[in-house]
């Protein structure tokens, strides 16, 4: 009869494999034997809860001053987060446990733990979510740890996919904190100024707004063929008609028109139609809001893309758009009779640009010697 392999077994030929990506099986396999190992001890492989005292960053504040070697008996604390390495001596290990806030080392010790030490050893992984109660001590290297002598176990076994990249990666997790505090300002910058933030539909009978192609879709309940939109201009414009003075939309767009690493198909993008304006108050409002959202992040006034530098200091320089051309370019503009207004753009032979008054049309047509 052939036997299922132990869990302790599925685990250590883990281990023991090539340097490499494990398969998903193996994977699955390992974290099924390690949760496993925890109920065969009687506890809780997926723990639902948490209570916690402090984060790492509060940790670290509070206990500043404690000096390398010392260590706060009377200390109770207890964190949670991620498991971003193990170092393991013997009898002493060294854990750093990372959540939102930051990173703390936990000092594991087998003196202290006794028969807790070993099994929690082999119970995790990095990628695991765990708690720890404990005192602190600040090691000689001058690192702060919780010196624990509880340990949870895992809270939760999660598979180490790209799906957890932003978790070990403070770049990362730096840069959707800043998307979220920029879309939070632009949201109260247009509130305050007496905006009103209307949700139109996302599912249009005629994609309109813009030149793009869109993704189809289908609504049963009504038998009618509909699209996902490709802007949110039209339905704000319809509020101004109707009577709205002030409108905007933070939603997203849908554009079928492929995929790279600079552009995606579906996007968030920001529409407002302020009424009885011309485009000198655009200017004006579009300075504040981005001068501000920089602020906001806690950007100066010189930012930096792509190696070089952005300066925002206000005033901006207002200039048309014949004046941003330089001469060299060899710029014509001619305005063509016609019932449209057609104006003609002529940019170097190779470049023809078409701006149509009074219907939304930009074409271009660029050559390859620009």
């Amino acid at each position: 009869m052939r036997h299922a392999p132990s869990p302790f077994s599925t685990c250590r030929a883990l281990r023991a494999s090539p340097l490499g990506c494990p398969t998903t099986a193996e994977l699955i396999a390992a974290r099924l034997g390690k949760a496993e190992l925890l109920r065969q001890a009687g506890k809780r492989a997926f723990e639902y809860s948490y209570e916690r005292t402090h984060t790492p960053a509060a940790l670290v504040a509070q206990f500043a001053a404690l000096a390398p070697g010392e260590v706060d008996d009377d200390a109770d604390i207890a964190v949670c987060g991620r498991l971003l390495a193990r170092r393991i001596f013997g009898k002493l290990a060294f854990f750093t446990l990372q959540d939102s806030t930051g990173t703390v080392q936990l000092y594991l010790e087998k003196r202290r733990l006794a028969e807790a030490f070993k099994p929690f050893l082999a119970a995790t992984d990095a990628g695991h979510i765990v708690g720890v109660r404990g005192s602190v001590k600040r090691s000689a290297a001058r690192a702060l740890a919780p010196w624990a002598p509880e340990l949870l176990l895992p809270l939760s076994f999660t598979h180490p996919s790209a799906q957890l990249s932003a978790h070990p990666n403070p770049l990362v997790r730096a840069t959707f904190a800043a998307r979220a505090k920029i879309t939070s300002f632009i949201r109260r910058f247009l509130d305050e100024r007496g905006f009103l933030e209307i949700e139109p539909p996302s599912l249009h009978a005629v994609a309109g707004g813009a030149e793009a192609k869109p993704f189809e879709t289908y609504h049963n309940a009504l038998g009618l063929p509909l699209t996902l939109r490709i802007a949110t201009e039209l339905h704000l414009k319809r509020l101004i008609v109707g009577g709205f003075d002030r409108v905007y939309e933070l939603g997203r767009i849908f554009r079928n028109e492929g995929i790279s690493t600079r552009h995606n198909p579906e996007f968030t993008s920001i529409e407002l139609y302020p009424a009885y304006c011309d485009y000198t108050a655009m200017m004006e409002l579009t300075e504040e809001l981005i001068v501000g959202a920089a602020a906001e992040i806690g950007k100066g006034s010189v930012l930096e893309n792509q190696g070089q530098q952005v300066d925002l200091t206000t005033p901006w320089r207002r200039a048309s758009m014949h004046e941003l051309f330089p001469p060299p370019c060899s710029l014509v503009l001619v305005e063509l009779l016609s019932p449209r207004g057609i104006l003609l753009v002529k940019w170097r032979p190779q470049l023809l640009i078409l701006l149509s008054y009074g219907v939304d049309l930009i074409e271009a047509t660029i050559g390859t010697s620009l």
